[in-house]
C-alpha cells in the first residue's frame, strides 16, 4: 500500500514538471524576457492588459493592410474626363495626384475596370472565407500565438507583393488576382486566433464592453490603413501597400514575442473577480495552472459547433450585416470620389480621408452596443435594433449626403454606427459567448472554431457585397443602397427567432419569473431556441 502510494506521488510528481516544463515552452520570449529583468512573474491583470493591447494591434494591422485596396481603386481606375478636370480643378493643377487620376493603370483603366476591380474583391474575399473555416478549425489544434504570426508575416508579404507591380510595371491581372487570393488566406488567421485568445482570458460579466472597446481595432485599422494609404498614394499606389505591408511583419513579430495564449500557457492563476465570472456564466470550469490538454477536452468538430443554439442565426445574420459593412468598406472612397459634395467632387487622397469618419461612428457603434447588450442581457435585441436603424440612416445617406460637406459627416458617422455596432457585436462577444456555451460542458476548444463558423459565414456575404456593387454601381449608385437596405433588413429578420425568446424571458422575469432566463439569455441563445 506504501509502495502504490509513494508510485503514484512519484507519477503525479513528474507530471507536475511536464506540466511546468510545457508551459515554459510555450511562454512567449518577450514575457520570459521581461520577467528576467523583473525577477518576478507578471501577475494575472498585467497579463490580460497584454493580451487586450497585443490582440488590438494584430488586428489592427489586419484591416489597416486591407483597406488599402479601396483607397488605390481611383488611381488604378481613373475617373470619367469631366470628374476628373473637376477634381484636378479642386486639388489645383500643380498636386501630384492629377498625374494619378489622368492615366490609371493597365490592365483596370477600360471600360470593365471597376468590373475586375469588383473581381479583386470577390476573389479576396472568397478565399478569405473559406480560408476562415479552416483557420478556426486549425488555430484550436495548434498554437494560437504562432499560427498568428505565420498569418500576419504571410499578409504582410503579399500585401507588399501586390504593391511590387507598380514598380516592376506588372500589368498582368492574373498577377494581382493570385496575389489579393494568397493574401486573403492568409487573412484568414487573424480573426478567429484573435478572439479565441481574448476569450481565454475574459469571462462573460462584462464580455460585451471590454470587447466592445476593444473591437474599436476593426475602425482604427480601417482609419489607419487610409491615412496611410491616402498619404504615399502621392508618391505612387505601389507605396499605399507596401507601406502597410511592412507594418503588418513587423507587428506580426510583436505578437511571436509577446502575446500569452491562455493563463496555462504562462503558469498565472485567474484572479477571484474572473473565477466568479466564468463560475456564473456556467460555460467553463475553473481551470487551474496545472490543467492538462486533456482536462480542457478535445477540440470540437466543425458539425458539432454549427449545432451549439444560436450559432446558425447569428452566423446568418453576419452574412448580410457583414455584406452592407465591408461593401462600404471596399468602396466608400470611391462613391465619394464618384459623388459631388455641394457641386464638388473630391480627390482620391481626400475621399480616402473623408471615408475614415464612416469608422469613426462605427468605434461609437461596437461600444454602445457591446454596453447595451451588457445592461439588457440580451444580444440578438441589442444587434436586430442597431442593423434595423441602419435602414433609414442609408436611405438618408444616399438622398441628403450630397448637399454639404456637414451633412454628408453627420450622416456617414450615424451609418457607420448602426452598421458597425450589430457587425461588432456579433464577431466579437456573441462569439466567444457560443464559443464557450453551456452546452459544451466545460470544453474550451471551441473558440476559434465557432468564431471562424459565423465570421466565415459572414466573410462570404462581405465577398458577395463588393462584387456586386461593382458591377451595379456602372449602372446607379442607387440601386447599390437598395441592395444594402434590403440586406440589413433580411439581417434583423434571421435573430427574429431569438429576439422573440430573448423578450419573451424578459417579460417571465418582469412577472416574477424564474432566475434562469437570465442565465440563458445571453448572447441570444435561449434554451428553448
Amino acid at each position: 500500500m506504501r509502495f502504490q502510494l509513494q508510485v503514484g506521488s512519484s507519477m503525479g510528481s513528474i507530471a507536475e514538471q511536464e506540466n511546468q516544463t510545457n508551459r515554459r515552452n510555450t511562454k512567449p520570449p518577450g514575457i520570459k524576457l521581461v520577467e528576467c529583468i523583473k525577477r518576478s512573474n507578471i501577475s494575472f491583470k498585467s497579463h490580460q492588459a497584454i493580451v487586450l493591447i497585443v490582440t488590438f494591434l494584430a488586428y489592427t494591422s489586419y484591416h489597416a493592410s486591407r483597406k488599402t485596396t479601396s483607397i488605390i481603386k481611383s488611381a488604378l481606375d481613373p475617373q470619367t474626363p469631366d470628374e476628373t478636370e473637376q477634381s484636378v480643378s479642386f486639388l489645383g493643377r500643380s498636386s501630384a495626384l492629377s498625374w494619378v487620376l489622368g492615366n490609371g493603370w493597365a490592365p483596370f483603366d477600360g471600360s470593365n475596370g471597376t468590373a475586375l476591380l469588383g473581381d479583386l474583391d470577390l476573389a479576396f474575399l472568397i478565399v478569405y472565407a473559406v480560408g476562415m473555416f479552416f483557420s478556426g478549425h486549425i488555430g484550436d489544434r495548434m498554437n494560437l500565438r504562432i499560427f498568428l504570426t505565420i498569418g500576419m508575416v504571410g499578409t504582410g508579404l503579399f500585401t507588399s507583393l501586390f504593391g511590387v507591380g507598380y514598380w516592376a510595371n506588372i500589368h498582368v491581372f492574373y498577377y494581382y488576382l493570385i496575389v489579393q487570393m494568397i493574401a486573403g488566406l492568409f487573412q484568414s488567421t487573424g480573426w478567429p486566433s484573435v478572439v479565441a485568445v481574448v476569450g481565454n482570458w475574459f469571462g462573460k460579466s462584462r464580455r460585451g464592453l471590454i470587447m466592445g472597446i476593444w473591437n474599436a481595432h476593426t475602425s482604427i485599422g480601417n482609419i489607419s490603413g487610409s491615412l496611410i494609404a491616402s498619404y504615399f498614394l502621392k508618391y505612387g499606389w505601389g507605396w499605399s501597400m507596401v507601406v502597410p505591408g511592412l507594418i503588418m511583419a513587423v507587428v506580426g513579430v510583436i505578437v511571436f514575442l509577446f502575446l500569452p495564449v491562455d493563463p496555462e500557457s504562462v503558469g498565472v492563476e485567474r484572479d477571484e473577480d474572473e473565477v466568479h465570472s466564468r463560475k456564473k456564466g456556467v460555460t467553463k470550469p475553473l481551470l487551474s495552472s496545472n490543467n492538462t490538454d486533456e482536462e480542457k477536452g478535445s477540440a470540437v468538430g466543425f458539425l458539432e459547433a454549427w449545432r451549439i443554439p444560436g450559432v446558425a442565426p447569428f452566423a446568418f445574420c453576419l452574412f448580410f450585416a457583414k455584406l452592407v459593412a465591408y461593401t462600404f468598406l471596399y468602396w466608400l472612397p470611391f462613391y465619394i470620389s464618384h459623388t459631388t459634395i455641394n457641386g464638388e467632387y473630391l480627390s482620391n487622397a481626400a475621399a480616402g480621408n473623408l471615408s475614415t469618419l464612416f469608422d469613426v461612428g462605427g468605434v461609437v457603434g461596437g461600444i454602445l452596443a457591446g454596453h447595451i447588450s451588457d445592461r439588457l442581457d440580451a444580444r440578438a435585441i441589442t444587434a436586430a435594433s442597431f442593423t434595423y436603424c441602419a435602414i433609414p440612416a442609408l436611405y438618408l445617406y444616399r438622398s441628403y449626403g450630397h448637399i454639404s460637406m456637414s451633412i454628408n459627416i453627420i450622416l456617414m458617422l450615424i451609418i457607420g454606427m448602426f452598421v458597425n455596432g450589430p457587425y461588432a457585436l456579433i464577431t466579437t462577444a456573441v462569439s466567444a459567448d457560443l464559443g464557450t456555451h453551456q452546452s459544451l460542458k466545460g470544453n474550451s476548444k471551441a473558440l476559434a472554431t465557432v468564431t471562424a463558423i459565423i465570421d466565415g459565414t459572414g466573410s462570404i456575404g462581405a465577398a458577395i457585397g463588393p462584387v456586386l456593387t461593382g458591377y451595379i454601381s456602372t449602372k446607379s449608385w442607387s440601386a447599390v443602397f437598395t441592395m444594402l437596405m434590403l440586406s440589413a433588413f433580411v439581417a434583423g429578420l434571421f435573430l427574429s427567432k431569438l429576439v422573440v425568446a430573448e423578450v419573451t424571458a424578459k417579460c417571465r422575469d418582469e412577472r416574477g419569473g424564474s432566475s434562469s432566463g437570465r442565465d440563458t439569455t445571453r448572447s441570444g441563445v435561449i434554451e428553448e431556441v
